[in-house]
């Protein structure tokens, strides 16, 4: 028999895998990659109008916690089944899927992909992969143990610019880099870094399952109050979001670990913030902290500096003109020769001694990040940024996060013990408490 795996493998037209029939996991090895989603709006719309697009896949489930988040999809697929919560949608349709994508807030993704995963189904996980190191830990590790395909949501990274980007710093051109710097414009979604929780306190409305939303968080109650959490305030509260940088470090970051093939973990976090409380993240942040060298770096250990909130990345020590203007948003790998500047979807830029710009590069070519997916579930072949690699990247992230709560302070981080060894009392935050009902660290025990 032939099987889909084959099928694809050999290049078989467009036509005949769209033809192949549509039947469940395990019956037909002809059948298309079988799919459901967790989130189904907004950036989960958006996962599942490009999935949708792969001649060889079929949707047979949409979950989302609001259902009148799941109008789109409707029209996209309306003999599609829909759930509220996609522990019911496991079991009553858990053996007709092959593989999940989870587009939810921040502090959900562990949970809802490590039960996936668990049940052998392949995920594709938007960024920040986790909330949280050990959850992180934990999605790395079941992953690797079910043996499932993985994908992190950081769709630029097979976009060409970035691929040029990083066929430009491999290729020696700027000789090996010394600095990296990081930035983005969008503020750290407190605003002032002061914002309290609602006075306000609605009813929860009939559409929405507030206690699914909530999930492993702990509880509060619902307000409707400028949309403070639900459908978009969310990224602003340090129990359901990571701010400007697990927002955006995914993406700008990530054609920095790969052109540099930084493998090593992180250490010496430093930051200093525009101020922060208890409840939401500080709206202007910096922060630093260094990876062990590589074959593409100028010393045993690089420094990285990040800058939100509307800070800008100084470009003193690089090779662009004190005239030149940085784009909006990006990344500047300062190198022995030249600097390359990365901007956040465009074409990057070289610079070298006197200012002068040099774009004589072939452009890399494009690939689909979403069909990758599709295609790596198909070919049983991890794709480059699988949770390995996406692990490594969100725990960057995530320890910048943990060193804001001790501004201007160096912790020092011991990435195989998983703890800070001169600041015990940042360890609290490398995990959370979980609620009952949502207690992920009995999901893992089983």
């Amino acid at each position: 028999m032939t099987t889909r795996r084959n099928l694809l493998k050999g290049g078989a037209a467009a036509s005949v895998l769209a033809a192949a029939p549509a039947i469940v996991r395990g019956q037909n090895l002809n059948s298309k990659l079988q799919l459901a989603s967790i989130g189904s709006d907004g950036k989960g719309f958006s996962d599942i109008k490009a999935m949708s697009t792969h001649s060889y896949q079929k949707y047979v489930a949409f979950c989302d916690v609001d259902t009148n988040r799941t109008l789109n999809v409707k029209k996209l697929s309306p003999e599609t089944p829909l759930y509220q919560d996609f522990r019911e949608m496991f079991e009553k349709v858990g053996d007709q899927i092959d593989a999940v994508t989870v587009s939810t807030p921040d502090h959900m993704h562990a949970y809802c992909a490590i039960s996936a995963m668990k049940l052998g189904k392949h995920v594709y996980c938007q960024k920040p992969m986790t909330h949280n190191v050990w959850e992180n830990r934990e999605m790395m590790k079941v992953a690797k143990e079910t043996g499932v395909i993985t994908r992190l949501g950081n769709q630029i990274h097979s976009h060409k610019f970035y691929r040029t980007a990083v066929q430009i710093a491999q290729s020696g051109r700027i000789g090996k880099i010394k600095e990296v710097r990081s930035w983005v414009p969008t503020p750290g979604h407190g605003r002032s870094g002061h914002l309290n929780r609602p006075k306000v306190v609605d009813p929860v409305p009939d559409n929405l399952n507030w206690d699914s939303w909530i999930g492993v968080a702990p509880m509060r109650p619902y307000s409707a109050e400028h949309r403070c959490y639900h459908p978009w305030g969310w990224r602003d509260w340090q129990d359901f979001g990571s701010g400007a940088i697990g927002d955006f470090g995914c993406h700008i970051l990530d054609p920095v670990f790969t052109a540099l093939k930084i493998m090593g973990p992180t250490d010496d976090y430093f930051a200093e913030h525009s101020g922060m409380n208890d409840e939401v993240w500080p709206a202007q942040t910096t922060y630093s902290f260094t990876v062990p060298g590589t074959d593409f770096t100028a010393g045993d250990r690089l420094k990285i500096t990040w800058y939100d909130g509307g800070r800008a990345a100084p470009t003193k020590g690089s090779h662009l003109s004190a005239r030149e203007a940085l784009p909006s948003s990006g990344s500047m790998l300062i190198g022995e020769e030249g600097t390359l500047v990365i901007p956040h979807v465009a074409a990057p830029k070289i610079y070298v001694e006197g200012g002068k710009l040099l774009e004589d590069y072939e452009m890399a070519d494009d690939k689909d990040h979403y069909h990758g997916w599709i295609d790596g579930c198909i070919l049983e072949e991890q794709p480059t940024d699988s949770f390995d690699y996406g692990g490594r990247l969100t725990e960057t992230i995530l320890l910048a996060n943990v060193a804001l709560r001790f501004p201007k302070e160096k912790l020092k981080w011991d990435a195989e013990k998983m703890e800070f060894t001169n600041k015990p009392e940042a360890n609290q935050f490398l995990t959370r408490d979980y609620r009952d009902g949502w207690d992920l660290k009995k999901l893992i025990k089983g």
